[in-house]
């Protein structure tokens, strides 16, 4: 599942412009600041869900002993993504590839770090269940895995824009939701990893940090 699956939040494309995503380019900074304390300083990083490569083109540069590994499922934003990366001139980020979260078996090698954006409210809940089943399956122990977007707390939205979102995206698919933080965490439990820190981000996000467990 893809950010780009948010309608409006895209410039149009014409004449071979790339994609672009308004709220990418507002929250990469904020959101690189949260990764250059959670990340460690080398190793092999999955973005999930990497739409127009803006925010892996801003992170590579920003964590140059890092080697990023983008994916997507959404066929035109991973066309832009890739095209973005080359022309870049990143040399720390490798070619996107197809990940589907639902996937049984996800790339048998094993991550430093995971950063996933702005997905788990424009997906079914199995994709949140299964984006934990797959980091277990590719993170390192004690490896972090960071969130990022709007969550309820203790069954509460808060703040009036985030509700609107949240009947927003149920009209459009029932499935689609702001998802409660308590809800995650569990899932997250469930497929050993523990929640680090909750940090409150502009426009009422939030950045999760979790810890897969040391075991091998």
């Amino acid at each position: 599942m893809s950010s780009s699956n948010v309608l409006g939040q895209y410039g149009g494309v014409s004449g071979g412009r790339l994609l672009e995503s308004a709220p990418a380019e507002r929250n990469k900074t904020a959101i690189a600041e949260v990764l250059s304390m959670a990340l460690p300083s080398a190793g092999l990083v999955y973005e999930i869900a990497s739409g127009t490569g803006q925010h892996v083109v801003h992170f590579a540069l920003q964590n140059s002993g890092l080697t990023w590994q983008p994916t997507d499922l959404d066929g035109e934003s991973f066309s832009h993504c890739a095209k973005r990366i080359a022309a870049s001139g990143c040399q720390n980020i490798r070619e996107p590839i197809v990940l589907d979260v639902h996937d049984e078996q996800w790339p048998q090698v094993k991550a430093a770090g995971l950063v996933c954006i702005n997905m788990i409210h424009i997906a079914p809940w199995s994709a949140t269940e299964n984006l934990f089943r797959g980091a277990a399956q590719i993170l390192l122990p004690s490896a972090p895995m960071v969130l990022y977007g709007p969550y309820r707390r203790n069954g509460e939205h808060t703040a009036p824009s985030n509700a609107a979102f949240d009947e927003n995206l149920k009209s459009r698919n029932p499935e689609w939701g702001v998802r409660d933080l308590e809800d995650v965490v569990s899932v997250a439990a469930a497929h050993g990893l523990e929640l680090e820190s909750v940090k409150q981000m502009p426009a009422n996000n939030f950045a999760l940090v979790f810890r897969r467990d040391g075991a091998s």
